[in-house]
């Protein structure tokens, strides 16, 4: 049986910089996240300095790893052999792209094959749910003191979601509404719904809303997550009646911390899409079936949904939340996000 709380000490253990292990159902993997090492932990973890990097296959393909390039998936598990002048410092300039004008990367790396591929992608998944950069020094491990990737599905599993708190909560444009909390035991921080107005027999306007702290908090110009907040509560208001979902799922689901990486490579020319991949993450790593279980707790089956984005509606159909329109989420672009809009429509399929 899996055991999500595993997967929360496990998360800790690697903010501290220290070993972990996955055992996937072809090996287990013994696991240094490079982010948060250094070289004299690096020195005990591998003492003979044979130790391979595990990094997805859109980094490697930043690094001309193209024999692995064309195959794999953007989030999938790529080992780099280790050779002797491929200290901490270099596997540190390896993980994180936004090293790469400042620091010339010695070469060529050479992927080699990767016995546990199980435990490899569950561990690119792991980095995810840390925050952290998704490269590791990895070694074959000891079962007996490892996570499994079933493990992480259940920490991310969106049944175990449920209602643990609500209040009335007059908002700035909505003053009849009462905001909702869920949460599971194991996850960070908390979903919160806005329920705004009253039902009225009529499916309910929809809006699913990821946090966004720059956009949100501190009124960011580089998105349109802000305006696209606020707009969405006054849209719900005129409607009658609606729930705005806030969805705990930072920079599309790679949090606070990579989210600001992936801004820095923006601001050397990359696009979001880009910019995400290189850090070695999926294009949108957010989890929508979140949402579908929120609804599901609200008793609401039937749904009117506020979006440009048909993932969005895919994703709740699929949970079992029936769409019967999809609402357009149209607002004008401003000098700092034009190109951050136009990606979304030409990459990613929003219909703007």
């Amino acid at each position: 049986m899996s055991d999500p709380r595993a997967v929360a000490r496990t998360v800790d253990a690697l903010r501290r910089g220290w070993p972990v292990a996955i055992c996937g159902k072809d090996g287990t993997l013994k696991l240094l996240a490079i982010e948060t090492a250094d070289a004299e932990r690096l020195k005990t973890f591998d003492p003979d300095g044979a130790a391979p990097v595990l990094l997805s296959a859109g980094r490697a393909a930043t690094l001309k790893l193209a024999n692995q390039r064309d195959a794999a998936t953007p989030d999938g598990p790529v080992l780099v052999e280790r050779v002797p002048w491929l200290d901490f410092d270099i596997a540190t300039a390896l993980a994180d792209p936004q090293l790469d004008l400042a620091t010339p990367l010695k070469g060529p790396f050479r992927a080699i094959e990767i016995d546990a591929g199980d435990a490899a992608s569950a561990a690119l998944r792991l980095a995810r749910v840390a925050g952290l950069l998704p490269a590791f020094f990895a070694i074959a491990g000891n079962a007996d003191e490892a996570i499994t990737p079933a493990d992480i599905d259940a920490h991310e599993d969106a049944d175990r979601l449920r209602i643990v708190g609500r209040a009335r909560l007059p908002v700035a444009g909505a003053e009849d509404s009462e905001i909702v909390a869920f949460r599971t035991d194991e996850m960070p921080g908390e979903h919160v719904a806005l329920l705004i107005g009253q039902p009225d027999g009529n499916p309910p306007l929809v809006r699913l809303h990821s946090e966004c702290l720059t956009g949100d908090v501190l009124g960011s110009l580089k998105c349109d997550c802000g305006p696209q907040l606020q707009a969405a509560i006054k849209a719900i208001e005129a409607s009658g009646w609606g729930v705005l979902l806030y969805l705990r799922q930072e920079g599309r689901g790679i949090g606070l911390i990579n989210k600001l990486r992936a801004y820095a490579l923006q601001d050397q020319g990359f696009d979001t899409v880009d910019a995400n991949t290189r850090l070695g993450f999926a294009v949108d790593a957010r989890n929508f079936a979140v949402a579908g279980r929120m609804l599901a707790l609200l008793g609401q089956k039937t749904v009117r949904l506020l979006t440009n984005n048909p993932d969005k509606v895919a994703a709740l159909e699929a949970s079992g939340i029936a769409v019967v329109e999809r609402v357009a989420h149209k607002l004008p672009p401003n000098p700092h996000n034009a190109r951050y809009l136009d990606t979304k429509r030409d990459r990613t399929g929003h219909q703007l």
